[in-house]
């Protein structure tokens, strides 16, 4: 399926700014032009995470956006999703896609070019890869990716790629110099005290 978005925001509500809740920062992000949302609150119960869904996807259709849920195809069926976000511990892509129908997409967090190649073999419309700088959310998998690998899966997958992982306003040119020219973030965004104006601080770069 045809990927219509070059900024992908995931969500954590933690880390919202003072005065924000998840739904105003990601209503807040939409207003700044994202156009594509990652529902992932991994520490919610599945009606919890049903609830915020539901929000989401009224606010994301306001505003034009694609909305998926992290790991879950039974909520994004369930709240009418565009899709859904696989992990490495979610179901296989192809289980995914039977729940999903062909219409919905599947992203895929990947964190090595074999599990890239893997994820592009299985079906999925687009893959993050991560992290491409340090950032605490992504401390579990090791040590930075960097410019090079990043360079390796963009110019070797045909999927398209959103380079995740500390990526600020300010790096953004060198990761799209080195082929990225998607890009999926948390902090910048989520964290931000105005995330519109964090959201337009990208959009400048983005085409």
């Amino acid at each position: 399926m045809h990927i219509d978005f070059n900024l992908y925001l995931i969500t954590d509500r933690h880390q919202c700014a003072p005065g924000h809740t998840l739904v105003s920062a990601v209503e807040a992000a939409l207003r700044g032009g994202v156009k594509a949302v990652q529902l992932r609150e991994k520490d919610l119960t599945p009606a919890q995470l049903l609830e915020y869904a539901q929000r989401l996807r009224i606010l994301t259709r306001a505003y034009g956006a694609k909305l998926l849920i992290n790991d879950r195809a039974d909520i994004a069926v369930a709240a009418e999703a565009d899709g859904v976000h696989l992990t490495e511990d979610s179901m296989d892509i192809r289980s995914a896609r039977k729940v999903l129908g062909k219409n919905k997409l599947i992203g895929v967090s990947t964190h090595s070019f074999e599990h890239a190649r893997r994820a592009q073999e299985d079906g999925a419309d687009f893959i993050t890869f991560s992290p491409i700088y340090f950032t605490p959310s992504k401390a579990e998998y090791g040590k930075p990716q960097g410019l090079e690998k990043l360079r390796s899966v963009c110019s070797e997958i045909s999927l398209p790629v959103f380079a995740l992982g500390g990526i600020t306003p300010d790096c953004q040119a060198e990761v799209q110099a080195a082929g990225a020219t998607r890009i999926a973030l948390i902090s910048a965004i989520m964290s931000a005290q105005n995330p519109a104006k964090g959201a337009q601080a990208f959009k400048l770069y983005l085409f």
